[in-house]
């Protein structure tokens, strides 16, 4: 109900929030920086993995809201190793039944959030995942990476549907809401942009049809990669951040939703 949100962060911490004050709710503190969190579909659940340092590896931890002992004694009801490769990226899947968490090293998996054991694994990427965002009925995801290409694959069966091809890393892909359209952020990495001008970075956000897998669209505007995008609920604006400090917000022309419904 966008009453509280859940922070994670390098400071080895996971904290939820209240919106509307700023209050502080709860506090869970971890051997190593938290990479992800999410609240499940009911928002009684909250998820969080941790990263693979300091001689710490990685775990995926679940608490339970509605017990507020878990947060208090700092006891999670079940966490699951991941020994392999750290994980970079992780959503829930439908009803709260699962997360599904993309790796380091390219792998995607689902971890059940009722008893402790990993549900699926796949590699259909040959680099580190950057970011997975689900569709609005959380039937399908999209994952980008730093192989150059965004994927889309089915929630419950892992199967893989989609590729979305690039010459720069994606580090960041959504799927709107209204409409079979795709948008990707990325470029050139950012420790090289200051050797290049924002033409060669390809720092554009780059449109392709979700069906067709062809690209229909980019919008220049950033001077740095794209770290992040995402659409927003009603479909008719997306915005992204970036390297270069900005968040832009970009609204749709008229003649996309006419073009669209015509077609």
């Amino acid at each position: 109900d966008t009453r509280h949100v859940l922070t994670g962060s390098a400071d080895n911490s996971c904290r939820l929030w209240d919106c509307e004050t700023g209050k502080q709710l709860a506090l869970v503190k971890t051997s190593s920086a938290v990479r992800t969190c999410g609240f499940d579909f009911g928002g009684n659940i909250i998820m969080f993995s941790t990263d693979k340092q300091m001689g710490y590896q990685c775990f995926v931890s679940f608490f339970d809201l509605r017990d507020p002992s878990q947060i208090e004694n700092n006891e999670p009801y079940m966490k699951i190793p991941c020994s392999d490769s750290k994980i970079t990226s992780a959503v829930w899947g439908p009803l709260g039944e699962f997360i599904i968490a993309g790796h380091e090293s390219g792998e995607l998996n689902q971890f059940s959030a009722k008893v402790r054991e990993q549900l699926s694994n796949i590699k259909e990427h040959t680099k580190q995942i950057n970011d997975i965002q689900t569709s609005r009925d959380m039937t399908m995801f999209i994952t980008a990476s730093k192989d150059n290409t965004a994927k889309l694959f089915d929630c419950t069966t892992l199967e893989h549907l989609k590729t979305f091809r690039t010459e720069r890393p994606v580090n960041s892909a959504a799927l709107s809401p209204i409409f079979d359209h795709v948008v990707l952020g990325g470029g050139q990495e950012a420790m090289d942009v200051t050797t290049t001008s924002t033409r060669i970075g390809k720092f554009e956000a780059r449109f392709f049809h979700l069906a067709f897998e062809e690209e229909f669209g980019r919008v220049k505007g950033h001077f740095g990669p794209i770290n992040s995008v995402a659409f927003h609920p009603d479909g008719k604006s997306y915005s992204s951040g970036g390297e270069d400090g900005y968040v832009r917000i970009h609204y749709f022309d008229p003649q996309y939703f006419e073009f669209e419904f015509e077609a």
